[in-house]
């Protein structure tokens, strides 16, 4: 495996209201005070020891601090990002209460070139959008994942009810 990859786990439920997608917004100073395209699949890297679908379900975890809800992986595929990362990602289809969610963290240089070290969260918010609302919102190379679940969603709804033929 050559180049950087990274793999997550997008959360879906279907209301009457419709489809929303659980989404974060990416932490740390870089990302603070954006809306448009700073929110992220939850995902990370990882290594070549390691399958992609365990490191979604690890990464998720590990960033939300909440266990991954029951529910059957539906692969959505990879996506080469600008940066030449691939990224691969699952749907699940289940529920979450994000308000139980204890963000997990990272360290960095800030201010860069300071030599001091200090803390951020991986997401510092996580939210149910629409799918619409989540496009707008995520970073561009993961909008695809969208797509590729609408497309599933689409492809699995039952048939609208057929009407009986008129007298």
């Amino acid at each position: 495996m050559s180049g950087k990859r990274s793999a997550g786990l997008l959360l879906f439920r279907i209301s009457e209201a419709g489809t929303e997608v659980l989404i974060g917004h990416m932490g740390g100073p870089f990302w603070a005070g954006r809306d448009a395209g700073a929110w992220s699949i939850p995902k990370g890297e990882y290594g070549p020891e390691e399958q992609a679908e365990a490191a979604a379900r690890r990464e998720f975890s590990e960033e939300l601090g909440l266990p991954v809800p029951d529910g059957e992986p539906i692969a959505l595929g990879e996506s080469r990002q600008s940066g030449g990362k691939t990224v691969t990602v699952w749907a699940v289809e289940a529920d979450l209460d994000i308000g139980r969610a204890v963000f997990g963290t990272f360290r960095m240089e800030w201010p860069r070139g300071s030599g001091v070290l200090r803390e951020f969260p991986e997401l510092d918010r996580v939210a149910w959008c629409t799918p619409r609302s989540a496009h707008e919102r995520l970073v561009t190379g993961q909008r695809v994942f969208l797509d590729r679940l609408a497309a599933h969603v689409q492809d699995n709804r039952p048939p609208p009810p057929t009407s009986p033929p008129a007298p």
